[in-house]
Order: structure tokens, then sequence, then C-alpha cells
């Protein structure tokens, strides 16, 4: 399978991620992460920064209360990963993607973006992919 929410059976689309629970929405924020090749230092900060055991109480699967803020931001990091897989009929091509340079983010890579640490880094990232698969929505 190439979609993640399939290899996964998560929801596709950030919208659904208030509908399944916390334990769900981390696994599925942690399987792209693996599919991006992100490190642990990158994905805490895309997640909001949380401590670093609380970070790896989250990676290993435990029971979590997660913040209206770190669902928004694996909402947004679902969107990019779905939208990804739209644009780019090759899965390969679109979990690379968020690691090679962009013009649109000044030649820095959309990884180093979204690592700035606001949410609406991921955010931008995500209106760039919206702009660029409109045409397929």
């Amino acid at each position: 399978m190439s979609n993640l929410a399939e290899r996964q059976n998560l929801p596709a689309s950030p919208s659904d991620f208030g509908a399944i629970d916390s334990v769900s929405a981390l696994k599925g924020f942690f399987g792209i992460m693996e599919l991006w090749g992100i490190s642990n230092e990158h994905a805490r900060i895309i997640i909001g920064s949380p401590s670093s055991s609380t970070f790896f109480v989250w990676k290993r699967g435990d029971s979590a209360r997660l913040s209206s803020d770190t669902l928004r931001r694996i909402g947004y990091v679902a969107g990019i990963y779905k939208a990804l897989q739209i644009i780019y009929s090759d899965s390969g091509l679109a979990d690379s993607w968020v690691n090679r340079p962009n013009r649109h983010f000044n030649n820095q890579t959309p990884l180093q973006r979204m690592v700035a640490g606001d949410v609406t880094d991921l955010a931008a990232v995500m209106s760039y992919l919206d702009a660029a698969r409109a045409p397929w929505s």
C-alpha cells in the first residue's frame, strides 16, 4: 500500500483526526515521521517541543492526553502527507519531498521550515501544498 492511512488504518484527512483517540493520532504522526526520515529531534519540534520524556512516552505508544495545539500540529502533518500523496504518484517522491530544497522556502527544505517551531510554519507548508494540488482537488 502506498498510503500511510491505508497502511496503518488511520484517517487520511487532518479534520478526521478530531474523531480518533490520541494514541492513534500519535501512531499516525510517528509513522509519517518514519516515512519521511525525520529525526527524533526534529519530530519533537514539529509536534510542539514537549519534554524529552513526554516525547518518548508518546513515541512508545503509551496513552496520552494531547493539547489542541498538539492535535493541530498532527493534523497539519497528516494534511501535508495527504497532499504529497495526491501530488506525487510515486510514494517515494512524496515521502522525500520534505527533505529537498524548495525555491518557495528560499531554497531551504520544507522540513527546515517546519522545524522553525511555530504552528504557522506547518500551516505555511500546508498552504503551499494546497495551492500546488488545487488542480487535483
